[in-house]
């Protein structure tokens, strides 16, 4: 069984189809990504895992337990964090403020205090900062302080929409060197991300999206070599 498994998935906005059936699996362990062009669904996707949509048809599955209708909030406590498309840190709080506040569900202190640590040693910047207004970082400290936060709920499976949005070249390589990092900790990522090339450079197998529905799917390396995907997402 997967970790995650999604179903048939269909989600509208009023009349208007987002997905239309769309079936895939995330194996623990793993780096998926979803690519595919603006409008394909794929935030839709991610927001409907995470219970910020309600699907109209289709399941969603984690870890053996159906979770389609669970609101997001009780996601967190079952191991799944979501790092939002466009950072959406609380920037009239801290750095510090922000990262406790993805460990609201946490009950012990010394194993929030433990798991702090962690997050300053994965991101140092972010410990430089932490007494600073999240609001004052740069667009890719502030793509750290998400992930960050995002880990201090010791997620299993940590969703990740558009990492790489409006970052410059520098801050890109340093945030999927993170992500990969990430996973060779032990957290199963799912990652959508418009950077197809990036995208599909650190993940083990990928699914493109295309107007609500999957056109392809398989192992990344694979589809990086693929003519339609190259013609498509990869030329410069």
């Amino acid at each position: 069984m997967a970790m995650l498994e999604v179903r048939d998935l269909e989600v509208y906005y009023g009349m208007i189809q987002a997905l239309k059936g769309i079936s895939f699996d995330v194996e623990q362990g793993e780096i998926v990504a979803l690519i595919g062009a603006n409008g394909a669904g794929k935030t839709t996707t991610l927001h409907t895992i995470t219970g910020l949509l309600n699907a109209k048809a289709g399941k969603i599955v984690y870890e053996g337990t159906d979770i389609t209708r669970i609101p997001g909030y009780k996601l967190v406590s079952m191991g799944i964090a979501h790092v939002p498309e466009g950072r959406r840190v609380f920037s009239s709080l801290t750095v510090l403020q922000n990262l406790k506040m993805g460990a609201y569900t946490r009950k012990d202190k010394t194993e929030m205090d433990e798991t702090l640590k962690m997050i300053y040693t994965r991101f140092p910047r972010l410990e430089e900062r932490k007494s600073q207004l999240a609001g004052t970082l740069s667009g890719g400290e502030q793509q750290m302080l998400a992930m960050g936060r995002a880990l201090m709920s010791h997620p299993r499976l940590i969703v990740l929409d558009e990492p790489s949005m409006g970052l410059s070249p520098i801050y890109v390589n340093e945030i999927f060197d993170i992500i990969q990092k990430i996973n060779q900790d032990g957290t199963t990522v799912l990652l959508v991300e418009q950077n197809a090339k990036k995208a599909l450079s650190i993940a083990h197998k990928a699914y493109v999206l295309e107007t609500g529905s999957i056109a392809l799917s398989g192992d990344a390396k694979e589809l990086m070599n693929n003519d339609r995907v190259k013609k498509a997402y990869l030329s410069e």
